[in-house]
C-alpha cells in the first residue's frame, strides 16, 4: 500500500498548519530523545547519524541493478552503432493485429506499440522516459539492466536509497517546444498510478511521493527494500506534458496523435491499418552520446495484418522492407521467391543472447478444469513436442524446460544445495526440493505410452472414463476451450487437440480477432491461450505482474494463469531485493521450478537467434548487439 504523503505547496492552510505543528512536536521530541540518551550515558552517535540533514549522496548518469555501468560518463556512442550511419530515406514496416488507440498507457484499448511484436522495432508512439536503458523497446544492447539518463542528464540518491532526485535536462522538450520540467514528471507519475494500466501501480507501489523541487528537479520519496531497483523503474517512467493533457481524458481512448517528445512524430493515421511516424528535425535529445548512429530513418510507415500468410506474401509483393520470420516452416520452405535468388531480398540469421520470450500454453486456475493441477499436467503429457518440431519446425527449436529459458535464470538439473535450503523453507511437494524439473519428452516413450502416463496421473486424481468421456468425481466431463487470435495457431493446436480426445478430454478451438482476443484476455476469460510474452534480462518488478497472487484478480494484469502461491509471492519479493546477480540467480532458480512444477505454464520452445529478411536498400551495423535487436540502429543505403 502507499503510505500517506507529507503535505505539499498546493495543499490548503488547514494542512500547513498541521504540518508546522508536526515540525515543532518533532523537534520537541528530538530535545526529549536527547535528554534520555544523556541520562542514561547512551552514546548518541546513533540518533545524529539518524538525524543528518545532508547524508552523503551519489550523482551519477548511468546506473546498473548489479555492478558498475560499462561505458564511462564521457562515452561518444555504444559499441555496436554506426556512429556515421547516413540519415535519411523511408522504410515500411509490418505489423500483426489492429489498433484502436493511440494511448499506450491505459487499459482500455490497444495500441500499435502492444501489439505483437511491434515493440522491436524501436520507433513507436511511447514517450521519452527519465532514463533508457532497461525497456523493451529502448534497451542498451550489451548490458544486463543499466541505464543511462535520457530526459533527466543525472541522478542523486544517497547510500540508503531513501529516496533519488532525478536532474532534468534544460534541452529537454516536447514536440511543440514546451520545455519538459519536474511538474511534467510529477503529473506522469500520479496520473500513470492512478489512471494508468494497473502494472503502474504494481511498479510504483514503494514510491511514497513524488515532489517538483524546481523546474528541473523532481524527487522520489522511496521505501521497502528493492530501492536501487527501484530506481530503475522510475527511470522507465515516460513523461507526459501535464498542459497538454490538462483539459483532456486521460482514460479515453483517442486515435489523435498525442503531444509527444522522441524522435519521431506521427503524421498520419488510418484506423487499424496503417500508422506514420517522422523523424522529429529538432529532436532535442538528437546530439546525446546515447541516441549518436541510432534513429537513422527520415519516414517509417508500419502496416497492418491480420494474418501472417498475408503479410509475408506482402513481403515478397516488396510491400514493406524487413521481416522477422517467427514460422520456422516458412523460413525453410517459402524463401525462394525471385527476389532472395536475385540477391535483392537478404535473408540471413543474426544470433543472440537474449532471454527467450515466456513461450506456451498458460493454463487458466480460476476455471474448470485447469484448477486442478492433474488437468494441467496432463496437457504437458498430451503435447508432442518432438512430433510438432519435426513435422512443422523443420526441427528448428530447442524445447524450453525452463520459463527463463536461454538465460542464466532458468533451473537446469536437481537443486542446489542452496536451493534446497531456500525451498525448504516453504510447505512444497518434495519433489520441487529434491529432483530435476523437466517436460515430458520422447524418452518418456511413445505419444501413446505419454497419454497412458496422463491418464494414470488423472486417475489418481479423481477422474474416470465415462462412455468415452473424462469425468472428475462430481461427473462433470474434461472440456475446455483454448483461444488464438491467429488461424496459424491451429496447426499447433488441432495435433494437440487429437491427441486428448484420444484419451476423453475435449479440446475445443476458437479463433477470435486481435481486438476480442486482447478484451479477453484483460478480462482473463478464457481457458487456455497460446502466448509469447518478453523477458528481461534482469526480472525484478515485471514478474510481479506475471506470478503475484495480488495481481490474480486485476483485470489487464498478465497474471493469466491465476497464480496465487505464497511461496511465489515471497520468492518475487526477494528477487526485487536481490543485490547480485548470484543472489538473483538463486531466487529465479527456485522460483521456476515452484512454477514449472505446478503446470501453471506449458512451456514451449525457443531460438538463440534471429530469423530475418529485409530489402537490399537496408543496411545493419558490423557488429549485432546480444542484448538487443536493435533495428533502430539499421539505415537507408540509398547507393
Amino acid at each position: 500500500m502507499h503510505q500517506q504523503a507529507l503535505p505539499r505547496a498546493n495543499h490548503s492552510g488547514k494542512y500547513w498548519a498541521f504540518f508546522r505543528e508536526l515540525q515543532w512536536l518533532v523537534l520537541v521530541a528530538g530535545f526529549i530523545a536527547c535528554y534520555h540518551a544523556f541520562a542514561s550515558e547512551t552514546p548518541l552517535t546513533v540518533a545524529i547519524q539518524k538525524a543528518e540533514p545532508y547524508p552523503t549522496t551519489t550523482k551519477v548518469s548511468a546506473i546498473a541493478l548489479h555492478g558498475e555501468p560499462q561505458y564511462p560518463a564521457d562515452f561518444k556512442h555504444f559499441n555496436y552503432v554506426n556512429p556515421n550511419a547516413p540519415r535519411g530515406g523511408k522504410i515500411t514496416l509490418s505489423a500483426l493485429g489492429t489498433f484502436d488507440t493511440l494511448n499506450p498507457y491505459t487499459l482500455k484499448g490497444t495500441s500499435p506499440v502492444n501489439t505483437p511484436g511491434f515493440y522491436v522495432y524501436g520507433i513507436n508512439e511511447n514517450n521519452e522516459t527519465l532514463l533508457m536503458g532497461t525497456t523493451g523497446d529502448n534497451r542498451v544492447g550489451d548490458e544486463h539492466q543499466t541505464a543511462y539518463g535520457l530526459i533527466a542528464e543525472y541522478i542523486e540518491f544517497p547510500t540508503n536509497y531513501d529516496w533519488v532526485i532525478f536532474h532534468i535536462r534544460p534541452e529537454a522538450r516536447f514536440h511543440d517546444n514546451t520545455s519538459i520540467t519536474a511538474q511534467d514528471v510529477v503529473f506522469s507519475f500520479n496520473t500513470l498510478i492512478k489512471q494508468g494500466h494497473p502494472r503502474y501501480k504494481l511498479v510504483y507501489t514503494n514510491v511514497k511521493d513524488a515532489i517538483a523541487l524546481s523546474k528541473q528537479q523532481v524527487k522520489f520519496l522511496l521505501t521497502g527494500n528493492s530501492r536501487r531497483s527501484l530506481i530503475l523503474r522510475l527511470g522507465e517512467l515516460p513523461v507526459l506534458s501535464a498542459t497538454y493533457w490538462a483539459d483532456r481524458n486521460f482514460a479515453a481512448t483517442s486515435l489523435k496523435p498525442p503531444l509527444n517528445s522522441g524522435p519521431y512524430r506521427i503524421t498520419k493515421v488510418e484506423p487499424g491499418r496503417s500508422i506514420t511516424f517522422k523523424r522529429e528535425k529538432n529532436y532535442w535529445g538528437k546530439s546525446l552520446s546515447i541516441n549518436r548512429g541510432r534513429y537513422n530513418f527520415d519516414t517509417v510507415e508500419y502496416l497492418f495484418f491480420q494474418e501472417s500468410t498475408v503479410a509475408f506474401e506482402a513481403f515478397k509483393a516488396n510491400q514493406y522492407d524487413f521481416r522477422l520470420e517467427h514460422i520456422a516452416r516458412q523460413w525453410e520452405t517459402s524463401y525462394h521467391f525471385p527476389a532472395v535468388q536475385s540477391g535483392k531480398v537478404i535473408k540471413e540469421v543474426i544470433s543472440h543472447r537474449e532471454p527467450a520470450p515466456l513461450q506456451g500454453f498458460f493454463l487458466n486456475s480460476r476455471h474448470f478444469p485447469f484448477n486442478d493441477i492433474a488437468a494441467r499436467e496432463a496437457i504437458a503429457w498430451a503435447f508432442d513436442f518432438e512430433w510438432t518440431n519435426k513435422v512443422l519446425f523443420h526441427e528448428a527449436y530447442q524445447r524450453s524446460n525452463s520459463l527463463f529459458a536461454n538465460s542464466d535464470l532458468g533451473s537446469f538439473g536437481p537443486p542446489t544445495p542452496e536451493e534446497r535450503k531456500l525451498l525448504s523453507q516453504f510447505k512444497l511437494p518434495t519433489k520441487i526440493k529434491e529432483k530435476s524439473f523437466k517436460l515430458p519428452n520422447i524418452h518418456d516413450g511413445t505419444i501413446r505410452d505419454r497419454q497412458r502416463m496422463a491418464l494414470k496421473k488423472l486417475s489418481a486424481a479423481g477422474w474416470r472414463m465415462q462412455k468415452g468421456k473424462l469425468v472428475n468425481t462430481q461427473g462433470i466431463p474434461f472440456t475446455f476451450e483454448a483461444l488464438d487470435y491467429q488461424q496459424s495457431s491451429s496447426r499447433i493446436l488441432l495435433p494437440l487437440q487429437k491427441n486428448l480426445k484420444r484419451i476423453g478430454i475435449d479440446m475445443r478451438i476458437r479463433i477470435v480477432d486481435s481486438a476480442s482476443y486482447q478484451e479477453r484476455l484483460k478480462q482473463f476469460d478464457f481457458d487456455m491461450t497460446t502466448l509469447a510474452l518478453s523477458q528481461s534480462l534482469a526480472p525484478g518488478q515485471n514478474l510481479k505482474s506475471l506470478f503475484h497472487s495480488s495481481q490474480a484478480t486485476i483485470p489487464g494484469s498478465l497474471n493469466l494463469s491465476g497464480i496465487q502461491l505464497p511461496a511465489v509471492d515471497r520468492l518475487l519479493t526477494m528477487i526485487t531485493e536481490a543485490h547480485t546477480r548470484k543472489a538473483l540467480q538463486l531466487y529465479t532458480r527456485s522460483l521456476d521450478r515452484i512454477l514449472l512444477w505446478h503446470y501453471f505454464i506449458i512451456p514451449h520452445w525457443y531460438l538463440n537467434y534471429h530469423r530475418v529478411a529485409y530489402w537490399k536498400h537496408l543496411q545493419r551495423p558490423a557488429i549485432s548487439p546480444p542484448y538487443s535487436f536493435c533495428f533502430e540502429c539499421w539505415w537507408v543505403n540509398d547507393q
